[in-house]
């Protein structure tokens, strides 16, 4: 999930404040290229209101002038952009070339869509994931548990239902600042990540500028230790100061995580496996969990290169893809 998901869901809650009813929308498949991953959202409502994106702009326009035309009715609606047959295909053509399967749903100001929406916050939030229930024969939806991560939008044609997954957002801890950790930090932030930069020194907060970013002047293991770390979090240390680097990894094998990594050479990460068993306490199996040297090898030399190489092995490992595959 994404940062943006978050916006969504707090809008939506807004305008439940608000009295105004809306309609969710929610990319349910595509095909060939397309601008936004199957669960992207956009919520809206009739006076053109909105928030999300489903496309980057050439879908929004027709489905927002949709909307004011009253074009949907019911709770259950669902549309096909960019396929060439297709009668939803008469006033958009994707530029990319790709189709877009979109699932829409009305929501009335009503207690049960406060409760709903308050569910996907608590899960973007970290909570743990929840699947989105839909049947598309009766408009019925409803919330069931998901204890695994996995592929954010099923289809169950016999049974005419949709599975929507809402976990929590991808989030990037980076200890330490540094030239890498800026543009690992920048990366991250346009692939979707929360980004999470600490450093407990005066004299690098100082410099650091990069919007969209959230910045905590702390230790790094402090932050980790207080907030924690889940599911869907990876933590990476990268400025060869072992008292950031080594203790951010003390608090992180200790944590949810999915990736853990700390930068260094061969022969620093040797030197360091050493440090975190005898100074650190960790065991054979938490130090496994650290990726050392950090990266995918892909020969990088400049700030930017390497943090290519970490945010790849981040994706790789989210993805579920072994190097072996690579």
């Amino acid at each position: 999930m994404q940062p943006l998901d978050i916006k969504v869901v707090e809008q939506a809650l807004h305008w439940f404040d608000e009295g105004h009813d809306f309609w969710l929308c929610t990319v349910v498949s595509t095909f060939g290229s397309s601008p936004r991953a199957p669960g992207s959202w956009l919520i809206a409502r009739q006076d053109g209101a909105h928030c999300g994106s489903l496309s980057g702009g050439c879908v929004e326009e027709d489905f927002l002038a949709r909307l004011q035309d009253n074009t949907f009715k019911g709770r259950i609606n669902r549309i096909r952009y960019g396929a060439p047959d297709g009668p939803d295909n008469a006033r958009v053509t994707l530029p990319c070339g790709g189709v877009l399967d979109v699932l829409i749903e009305h929501w009335p100001a009503s207690s049960a869509t406060r409760k709903h929406f308050l569910a996907l916050q608590s899960a973007l939030s970290g909570e743990g994931p929840i699947a989105r229930v839909v049947s598309l024969e009766t408009g019925d939806i409803h919330l069931e548990p998901e204890s695994e991560l996995g592929a954010r939008v099923t289809e169950d044609a016999d049974q005419a239902r949709l599975r929507l997954r809402v976990g929590p957002v991808s989030r990037l801890v980076i200890a330490g600042l540094s030239p890498v950790a800026t543009a690992c930090a920048s990366f991250a932030h346009s692939l979707g990540f929360e980004v999470i930069v600490c450093d407990p020194r005066p004299e690098e907060v100082r410099h650091f500028n990069l919007a969209d970013v959230t910045l905590q002047q702390e230790l790094p293991s402090v932050f980790i230790a207080r907030e924690g770390c889940h599911r869907a979090t990876a933590v990476v240390a990268l400025t060869h100061d072992p008292r950031i680097d080594d203790t951010a990894m003390m608090e992180a094998v200790k944590t949810d995580a999915f990736y853990i990594g700390v930068m260094g050479s061969m022969k620093t990460s040797e030197k360091r496996q050493e440090r975190l068993a005898r100074i650190g306490g960790l065991n054979e199996q938490q130090i496994r969990r650290i990726h050392m040297p950090v990266g995918l090898n892909i020969g990088s030399k400049t700030p930017a290169e390497i943090a290519l190489a970490v945010m790849a092995d981040i994706i790789r490992v989210r993805q579920g893809i072994s190097r072996q595959q690579l």
